[in-house]
């Protein structure tokens, strides 16, 4: 059975709505599937991160065993976005047409071995080809389960539901933050903790692959767990909005490419995290340099963004869905996330104002990602909004390519990271002009908003 046919057989005898909430099925349903499906995405994502960033971890014992400079370390971290940039589209298009769970499954078990072989390396090569491996293996992740949400969650709640995905990003840094701390203090076998780092973090990606086949369902007509009126009532209200979209906006997939919000939204990513990995990375080195506490300590202390990170997205995405508004609950957080970096670079002279000003730069730009992914959704549905996804998030997460590697470069020419701090600060005011550009004109040529 095709996609589009698995979305159009549960419509079949769908039980008509009664009532104005369809005798409650508005409230009771979408709830039941958050409390199934978010919570295990979550626990993927963090998996998901705790994989992509351990690096900055890493990176407090790298250069003393292997010699590698600040510029090494920096390419490195960044050209995992180069292999992640390969398979967006590809992932979202497959999690679209194939089968969502399958894919999310296979790209975990690969990039859990890969992150496994990280422990080896021995060369400045050896670095660069595992990081572009490990990002290529995990590019086709987020752009599936962002399209696998929409297969469940109705536009309205759909900033919520990302949100609640979402919430491993920064909450996978409070909690592999102090667990790399801990794990950077081993020495087993003659290996520094580093090398245990990688390979502790990614046996999870490799076990969870295996519970998402039997875990994870691909459509809700499949959803045994769900009450059969439920099957039919969230799968003919998804059909609804999806032929409501078609005929307001039916787009072909090259159309929906060349899109001019979707390439605004684009480069406002690309942007937004370039600002981020650029901090994201070379925080743990920037405190620990400027407080020469232990790396527990310091990892510990990076962490305090992530946490901010984590209630500032849960309250913008609820405030975002609740007045259905989408750009400017998206452009105020990356906006104010640029701010706090302008107050850290011009009084973060100690550590308690650094942290503080890091602090509140976390807290804004997660609160930015919930209401920015529900926006390409609004008006794009199907392959359109696939292919754009993913379009979206390669391209843009070429900034975490960017963000590093030119932090680690001037930090190198420099002996500062002031200037690397400024360039920062810059892409995220960037970020938010194009964000509050979205939606200011037609969508398609011709058309009026």
């Amino acid at each position: 059975m095709s996609p589009e046919e698995a979305r159009q057989k549960p419509v079949t005898g769908a039980a008509p709505a009664r009532g104005s909430d369809g005798d409650g099925y508005r409230e009771c349903v979408p709830r039941r599937i958050a409390l199934r499906l978010l919570p295990f995405l979550f626990l993927l994502y963090v998996v998901a991160f705790l994989d992509r960033m351990n690096v900055g971890a890493a990176a407090l014992q790298m250069p003393l065993e292997l010699g590698f400079s600040d510029q090494v370390l920096g390419l490195g971290a960044g050209i995992f976005f180069l292999g992640y940039f390969s398979l967006q589209i590809p992932g979202a298009l497959a999690a679209e047409h194939w089968s969502a769970r399958r894919w999310i499954a296979a790209v975990m078990f690969v990039w859990g071995i890969l992150t496994m072989l990280t422990a080896f390396i021995r060369t400045e090569r050896e670095f660069y080809a595992v990081r572009f491996l490990v990002g290529a293996a995990e590019a086709g992740f987020f752009p599936a389960v962002v399209v696998y949400l929409t297969h469940w969650f109705l536009a309205a709640d759909r900033a919520k539901a990302v949100a609640g995905f979402y919430a491993a990003m920064p909450l996978s840094y409070v909690i592999g933050s102090p667990l790399a701390g801990l794990l950077l203090g081993l020495t087993w076998l003659g290996w520094k903790g580093w090398r245990w780092l990688f390979i502790i973090e990614g046996v999870p990606a490799v076990v969870l692959s295996l519970v998402t086949l039997f875990y994870l369902t691909d459509w809700p007509h499949q959803a045994m767990w769900l009450g059969l009126k439920e099957r039919q009532w969230i799968a003919g209200q998804l059909e609804i909005e999806r032929k409501a979209k078609r005929e307001m906006h039916a787009y072909k997939i090259s159309e929906a490419l060349a899109n001019r919000d979707v390439l605004l939204l684009t480069l406002c990513y690309f942007f937004a995290v370039t600002g981020n990995y650029g901090i994201a990375f070379w925080l743990p080195t920037i405190l620990k340099r400027l407080s020469n506490q232990s790396d527990l300590r310091v990892t510990l202390l990076a962490s305090l963004p992530y946490f901010a990170g984590f209630l500032g997205q849960q309250i913008n995405a609820w405030h975002s869905d609740r007045n259905q508004e989408r750009r400017w609950h998206a452009t105020l957080p990356v906006l104010l996330t640029g701010v706090a970096i302008f107050l850290a670079i011009n009084f973060g002279s100690s550590l308690l104002l650094s942290v503080i000003f890091f602090t509140i730069a976390g807290g804004t730009y997660y609160a930015y990602h919930p209401p920015f992914w529900a926006v390409p959704t609004e008006f794009l549905s199907d392959s359109a909004a696939a292919a754009s996804i993913g379009l979206i998030n390669s391209v843009g997460n070429l900034g975490g390519f960017v963000g590093p590697l030119i932090m680690g470069y001037l930090a190198t020419r420099t002996r500062s990271f002031d200037v690397g701090l400024w360039y920062l600060f810059g892409s995220f005011v960037l970020s938010g002009i194009f964000m509050l550009a979205v939606g200011r004109g037609p969508r398609r040529p011709g058309a009026q908003n």
